[in-house]
C-alpha cells in the first residue's frame, strides 16, 4: 500500500500555504478555520514535521514546508489535469467567461455569430462584470481584463493595446459647427468618463490645443455611456477605437480626426493560474487573440 497522508490534508496545507492564512484558506474552502488548523496539525503529526511558523497575523512556511509544498502543489496539478482532461467533452463544452459590458456590447456580441459557426461544439456562458473574478471561488472559467496586465496569480495573454480616439454623431459634422481642425471642439460639448477625466486634457495636448476655453462638458459613469451618449448626438466623446469600429465602419459614428491617444492600458484574456484549458477554453482563446489581431 501506498504511505500517503489524507488527501483533503493536502488540499488544505496547500491552500494555507498559498494564502498564507488558515482564515483565508478557511473561506476559501467553505469550511472553519479552526477545521484549518486541526487538518494541519494533523498532517504534521503524520509527517512528524513543522510545515508552519505561526505568527499573531499570517503563518509562514517552515524551509521544509516550502520544500514539501512544491512537491504537494505539483501533484494536485497533476490530479487537477487529469480530472480535466476526462472530464472535458470535446463533442459538447462549455465554457464561462466574465466581460466589461461595454467590451461586451461593442466587441463580442457583434462577432459572436464567428464563433459560433467555427465551433459549433463549444457553448459559451457570458456575464457582464467590470470586476476582477476570484477563480478559485467563482465558477468562470475565463475574463477579459482592462489594465496594465499586472495582476498576479492569473495567466494573462495579451489581446490589444487601448487606443481612443474623438467620435461624435454624423450629425454633428453636418451641423452649422462644423468640425474642421481640433480647435472647434472649442464650440462643442465633450463627453467625459467621470473616472478618467485626465483623458480630454491629455488627447488636446496631444493635438497641439491647451485645455482652456471649452464649454462645460458631460459627465457620465462609464465608457459604454459615453459612446452612447455621443451616438445620440450631445456631444463628442472618447471611445476605443476597437470597440467602436463597427459603428464607425457602418456610419453611425463619425471620427472627425485621426489622432489617438495611447491610455498605456491592454485588453487581456485571462484565467486561473496553472490551469490546463479544456478544449472550448482553447478554441475560444485561440479564436480571441486571432480576431483581436487581425483587427476587424
Amino acid at each position: 500500500m501506498r504511505k500517503l497522508p489524507p488527501m483533503n490534508s493536502l488540499r488544505v496545507f496547500e491552500a494555507a500555504a498559498r494564502n498564507e492564512s488558515f482564515a483565508a484558506a478557511a473561506d476559501e474552502l467553505f469550511i472553519t478555520a479552526s477545521a484549518v488548523s486541526h487538518q494541519i496539525k494533523g498532517l504534521e503529526q503524520y509527517l512528524g514535521l513543522s510545515l508552519f511558523r505561526r505568527n499573531k497575523r499570517k503563518v509562514e512556511l517552515t524551509p521544509v514546508g516550502m520544500v514539501y509544498l512544491q512537491s504537494v502543489r505539483q501533484a494536485l496539478d497533476e490530479i487537477e489535469a487529469a480530472t480535466y482532461r476526462i472530464t472535458s467533452n470535446p463533442e459538447r463544452d462549455t465554457v464561462t467567461i466574465s466581460v466589461a459590458p461595454n467590451f461586451l456590447i461593442r466587441w463580442l456580441m457583434p462577432r459572436m455569430n464567428r464563433f459560433q459557426e467555427k465551433y459549433p461544439d463549444v457553448e459559451l456562458q457570458i456575464s457582464a462584470s467590470s470586476g476582477l473574478i476570484d477563480f478559485n471561488k467563482q465558477n468562470t472559467d475565463m475574463a477579459v481584463y482592462y489594465g496594465h496586465g499586472d495582476w498576479h496569480d492569473i495567466e494573462v495573454h495579451f489581446l490589444r493595446n487601448v487606443l481612443l480616439v474623438p467620435v461624435c454623431a454624423p450629425s454633428l459634422m453636418n451641423s452649422k459647427e462644423a468640425l474642421d481642425s481640433p480647435e472647434d471642439l472649442k464650440k462643442h460639448t465633450l463627453i467625459h468618463v467621470s473616472k478618467r477625466l485626465h483623458e480630454w486634457p491629455e488627447w488636446l495636448q496631444l493635438a497641439g490645443i491647451e485645455y482652456k476655453g471649452f464649454r462645460r462638458g458631460l459627465q457620465l459613469s462609464s465608457g459604454q455611456l459615453a459612446t452612447g451618449a455621443a451616438q445620440e448626438g450631445l456631444g463628442v466623446a472618447l471611445a476605443d477605437s476597437t470597440l467602436t469600429s463597427r459603428e464607425i465602419e457602418e456610419g453611425r459614428l463619425i471620427m472627425p480626426f485621426d489622432i489617438q491617444l495611447d491610455t498605456h492600458k491592454s485588453f487581456y484574456l485571462v484565467y486561473q493560474k496553472n490551469r490546463p484549458l479544456s478544449y472550448g477554453m482553447q478554441v475560444f482563446k485561440d479564436w480571441m487573440i486571432e480576431e483581436m489581431q487581425d483587427g476587424l
